[in-house]
């Protein structure tokens, strides 16, 4: 089952690395936001004017931006079609802001479009969410239960865990096609110059692989919950 005199060596070879990596990548995204949130833009636009901008250069209309209090809590809402901007990116005129607007207008841009890897998450996240939800459930009980119900348990729990898996790595086409998008549209329309879009870009980089490394840690995952489930087997 994974345990070895009483000790979990699955957790430390399949999560331990991706825990230190996820780490490493919030850190480097809020460093990296965090530096690029004090250099002022040359234009002197802000995040908000920045994603009217993108709208309007897509031919996309009938999207909202409002404020959301907090900082980095930056999203694009398709249910209502809203692009709500963190207190750190609304009204300010950095490159950091300039640069995650332009990326949750990018989002926009997807939805009006009907962009197909964001039409493909979509499909994906009901079933996602049913699967987190009972997943561990059933995974706790088929370890507790012992021959043929808790194996069928284990397995099923796992299968349902797989979607939120799948959910994790649809994300990852849609973020990096998000951030594309912001980025064309900065340099075509001269929105930041020079060394400004290289800030802009390097903080959607940094943004980019905290996805990623929730993609990895939740393949992992998976992995680790299918070594466990032959360990049981065998």
């Amino acid at each position: 089952m994974g345990f070895f005199y009483g000790f979990d060596w699955t957790y430390l070879v399949f999560i331990v690395p991706c825990i230190i990596i996820t780490l490493i990548c919030q850190v480097k995204v809020q460093s990296t936001f965090s530096k690029y949130s004090k250099i002022r833009n040359s234009r002197n636009i802000t995040g908000a004017q920045a994603a009217e901008y993108v709208l309007r250069q897509n031919g996309v209309t009938g999207v909202r931006i409002e404020h959301v209090s907090g900082s980095m809590t930056d999203h694009f809402d398709p249910r209502t079609n809203v692009i709500r901007l963190s207190d750190t990116v609304y009204n300010s005129n950095s490159v950091a802001a300039v640069g995650v607007a332009c990326h949750e207008a990018g989002h926009a841009v997807q939805h009006a479009e009907g962009y197909l890897p964001n039409k493909i998450r979509s499909i994906i996240l009901p079933m996602a969410k049913i699967g987190s939800q009972l997943s561990w459930i059933l995974i706790l009980l088929g370890l507790i239960f012992t021959a043929k119900v808790g194996f069928v348990l284990l397995y099923i729990g796992i299968v349902l865990f797989s979607l939120s898996v799948l959910f994790t790595i649809a994300t990852l086409p849609v973020e990096f096609n998000a951030s594309k998008r912001a980025l064309e549209c900065i340099k075509t329309s001269d929105l930041l110059y020079g060394d400004e879009y290289t800030g802009a870009k390097r903080t959607l980089q940094a943004a980019a692989m905290t996805y990623v490394a929730s993609a990895l840690t939740a393949i992992m995952q998976l992995l680790r919950l299918i070594v466990i489930a032959r360990g049981r087997r065998d």
